[in-house]
Order: structure tokens, then C-alpha cells, then sequence
């Protein structure tokens, strides 16, 4: 006779084992250096933290959720942030405070969109940070806006750091949020192509299964 655990109980043998997984990630930058050791997700499902450390890969929105879910075991909010861009990818990460000042975690196909210092004195400061190495395979700079903070916590009732389930939802929820524009219209006109050194330097690794196809 085959027996299954309880809902409840299942939830935290589960919780147990994802802990278990995170205890090793001790700070911001032991987690960035997890995620840059594991391959880039290229199948299309969106993994819940758990399923990120059992299935060792990720892509940036996989990537977001197990930061945030890490920097979660180190006290700080889970909190992420999109970045939108123009024909090109939209970028997750994973925000954290030290102090006044903001820092990020990423996942990336890219080596230029990951780990930011917790030195930027506000999330549009930290957003920019990104801009002059935000770009695609044609060359062009293709960071347009970045959301306000979403605290995933709202997902808990989902079980979104444990479930098997595709957490495609979480990433249309990103959206929809308010996002603030860093560029004008009129500077997007005059942006200067990426320079052949810093091009080749970004995409240096990257997985071409992964990478978006610009228009």
C-alpha cells in the first residue's frame, strides 16, 4: 500500500529541505557566486528556488526568486525589481539594503548584469547601473524603465520557494507593477552603439540557446 505525506507536512519537509540547500549561502555575494556556477535555464519553465537547487540551473528570472529567497535566510525582505527593455529581454533582480544604500543579485546569460555592491543611494541609482551594459546582439543599449520593489512574500500562500509548479505567473505579475522610465524619447534617439570590446566581454560564455533574437 502506497502512503503520501499531508499537504501541511509535505510544505515543510519541503521548506526543511530548501533551507538545508541555503544554509551554506551565508551572504549576498556566496549567492551570486552560487548562481554564476550553475548553467543558464534555457527550457522555458520559470523554477521555484528549490527546484533551482535540485535542477542546478537558471535563467535571471529563476535567478531573482532564489536570491531573494536566500537573502530571505539572511533577514532581508525578498524583494525583486524588472528591469524593461527595447527589443530585447527584460532582466530580474534580486534587490537588498545595507544601510541607505541598495545592492543587486542576478542571474545572467550575460557576465555584465549580474552582482551590484551595496552602494547605490536608491533603486533608480541601482538601475542605471545597468544601462551602459544593457544590450543585445545587435549592439544597441536597450534599457528603457525599471518597477517599483515587489515583495514576494505576497506569493507565499503559493508556496513559490517550494513548489514543482512553473512560476510563469510571478513574471507576468512583474509587468504589471508601476515602472519608471530612465531614458526620454529624445535620448534614446542620440544612444551610441556598444563598443566592440565590451560587447564581446558581456555575451563571453553566454549559452546562444538562451540569448534573444532582437528584431
Amino acid at each position: 500500500m502506497v502512503t503520501t505525506q499531508p499537504p501541511v507536512e509535505m510544505n515543510r519537509i519541503k521548506e526543511a529541505e530548501l533551507i538545508r540547500y541555503l544554509k551554506p549561502l551565508k551572504s549576498p555575494v556566496l549567492i551570486q557566486e552560487y548562481l554564476d556556477s550553475i548553467p543558464y535555464n534555457t527550457t522555458g519553465r520559470t523554477l521555484s528556488p528549490l527546484q533551482v537547487m535540485k535542477e542546478r540551473m537558471a535563467h535571471c528570472m529563476d535567478g531573482g526568486l532564489f536570491a531573494a529567497a536566500a537573502l530571505r535566510r539572511l533577514g532581508y525582505p525578498p524583494l525583486i525589481v524588472d528591469l524593461a527593455a527595447a527589443n530585447d529581454d527584460d532582466h530580474i533582480i534580486a534587490v537588498f539594503r545595507e544601510g541607505k544604500c541598495w545592492g543587486a543579485i542576478a542571474k545572467s546569460n550575460t557576465t555584465v548584469l549580474r552582482f551590484r555592491e551595496p552602494v547605490y543611494r536608491s533603486v533608480r541609482e541601482l538601475a542605471m547601473s545597468y544601462f551602459d551594459l544593457y544590450y543585445n546582439l545587435k549592439a544597441e543599449k536597450t534599457l528603457r524603465s525599471y518597477s517599483r520593489t515587489i515583495d514576494l512574500s505576497r506569493f507565499d500562500k503559493h508556496l513559490w520557494e517550494t513548489t514543482e509548479e512553473d512560476l510563469e505567473y510571478i513574471g507576468e505579475y512583474t509587468y504589471r507593477v508601476r515602472h519608471y522610465s530612465l531614458v526620454t524619447e529624445k535620448q534614446i534617439s542620440i544612444l551610441n552603439k556598444v563598443p566592440g570590446y565590451l560587447y564581446d566581454a558581456g555575451f563571453a560564455g553566454a549559452d546562444s540557446e538562451g540569448l534573444f533574437k532582437p528584431l
